[in-house]
């Protein structure tokens, strides 16, 4: 692809103002964007008035979800979790016997003496970074290498388990739980050489009662799933008002979740939505996923299941556009390649003022570095990585802030973030994101800018057009106006 050339059709286009060129596996995308104020003209007289309401309700379903459990003490429990964490970083670096004197030694040092996997080498480059912030190791600024380890023996690494492990059951979390964290953290060089997979350990024998225990059974879980289902039967209960209004009839909802997994966020919703009528499109990316989902939920009414990957085009999938009006993403939009990638198609399958609602987490939690980080890696074969705003930055998730901009630069009007401002589980960080989908009368015509692109090499032509409100900087390069 030769940028200039695509600069050069795109700038005989009055209507793009910016435009961004995203890279893919299975072909190149283009985001293009009119001006930022004929966009955003399609705010005003939003229904501001619902949302305020809505998410007042929603964080109530929360609170409620979580009834009877101390949340002022969860800080605490997570603290523990990360320093159990930040032990066993520094155990596995300590059996590389690197540090067992004062020699500096580099990132990439450290990455080959624990025999890493290429596409894991982020994640020990974070161990190394997060070690030296909270002053386990020692980082020299210009140099860039490490040093003066401090490892934890064998009898302080039992006793900081243990200690979690009390923690852990005081707070009436499951045992599943630090099972899963334990066991991981005694495979961590075998997964790091990629000589075992943390699938075995996240579904033992095919089980799910360990994922459960983490996306479904821990508090701040609890919290969101219901707190997201509140916002989905809301948007229900007004969308059966308006219809009512207009005299039109009844028809079911039609909810896709995309990436459900073990459905913990399903049940909730399910619950929720109570005998209202559903056309719920339960997805994933996992056939073993789907047939759990049966297996779990097959004879609710309205309940389908088909396969759904959020880094390739939907509509190759089989999806049509406009065709929902709720859109639910549960710890799983981070995996996206390309965030607004992501998010402008999946505005283009809700119908123009449809709901998205996202779960996630938001805060860099040190226990994933030694767990789920594992999952988030790159595929073995796969030639990049991240290509949205933390491309080279061996991150994954993005803050509260930045999902808002997100989403308002997909073509979403963000509802306010949950948990709200002073609740005890906002550090923890795991939030409900939402957003109601803008018609956008703003956006140039993807079809027309397709056209004029045409006439180059078809090896200079993107695969997809998605139109959006804005287009923001990435740190690729070369790609915007």
């Amino acid at each position: 692809m030769r940028v200039a050339d695509v600069a050069d059709a795109l700038s005989r286009l009055p209507e793009v103002a910016a435009w961004q060129w995203v890279p893919g596996s299975e072909g190149d995308t283009l985001l293009i964007a009119g001006p930022v104020d004929d966009a955003r003209g399609d705010d005003r007289g939003a229904d501001t008035g619902w949302a305020e309401q809505a998410v007042i309700d929603a964080a109530a379903s929360g609170d409620a979800a979580v009834t009877g459990t101390d949340l002022a003490q969860l800080p605490a429990l997570m603290r523990l979790l990360d320093e159990t964490a930040l032990l066993t970083m520094a155990r596995v670096l300590d059996r590389t016997r690197l540090f067992r004197d004062a020699a500096p030694h580099t990132a990439a040092e450290v990455v080959a003496a624990l025999g890493t996997a290429p596409r894991h080498a982020w994640i020990v480059r974070r161990w190394l970074r997060t070690l030296a912030a909270e002053s386990r190791l020692a980082l020299d600024p210009t140099t860039g290498h490490y040093r003066d380890l401090t490892a934890p023996g064998r009898a302080e690494y039992a006793r900081a388990r243990r200690t979690l492990d009390e923690a852990r059951s005081g707070m009436g979390y499951p045992e599943s739980m630090t099972r899963f964290f334990f066991a991981a953290a005694d495979r961590l060089p075998l997964l790091l050489q990629d000589r075992t997979s943390l699938q075995e350990v996240l579904f033992p024998e095919g089980e799910t009662d360990t994922a459960e225990g983490n996306y479904r059974d821990n508090v701040p879980s609890r919290w969101a799933n219901h707190a997201a289902a509140d916002l989905i039967a809301h948007e229900a209960r007004r969308r059966a008002r308006r219809r009512e209004g207009q005299g039109s009839g009844s028809r079911p909802l039609r909810v896709l979740e995309a990436g459900a997994g073990v459905g913990g966020t399903t049940e909730a919703v399910l619950s929720a939505l109570g005998s209202t009528p559903v056309d719920y499109l339960f997805t994933d990316v996992s056939r073993f996923f789907l047939q759990t989902s049966r297996t779990r939920f097959g004879t609710h009414p309205g309940l389908r299941q088909a396969l759904f990957d959020i880094n390739r085009d939907p509509t190759a999938q089989g999806f049509t556009p406009a065709s929902h009006d709720v859109i639910l993403v549960a710890n799983v939009l981070h995996n996206a390649r390309h965030i607004g990638r992501a998010l402008a198609a999946l505005r283009e399958l809700l119908v123009p003022d449809g709901l998205l609602v996202l779960v996630e987490s938001c805060r860099e939690h040190y226990q994933a570095l030694t767990s789920m980080y594992l999952l988030m890696s790159p595929q073995a074969d796969e030639e990049g990585w991240f290509t949205d705003l933390r491309a080279g930055q061996d991150r994954v998730f993005l803050t509260e802030g930045e999902w808002t901009r997100q989403l308002d630069a997909a073509g979403f009007r963000p509802l306010p973030v949950l948990p709200p401002d002073g609740h005890p589980l906002t550090a923890l960080g795991q939030h409900v994101v939402a957003g109601r989908a803008r018609p956008g009368r703003g956006r140039p015509d993807p079809g027309r800018v397709a056209g004029a692109l045409a006439q180059l090499p078809e090896t200079a032509r993107p695969v997809r057009v998605h139109a959006v409100d804005r287009v923001l900087p990435t740190t690729m390069s070369g790609a915007s106006r």
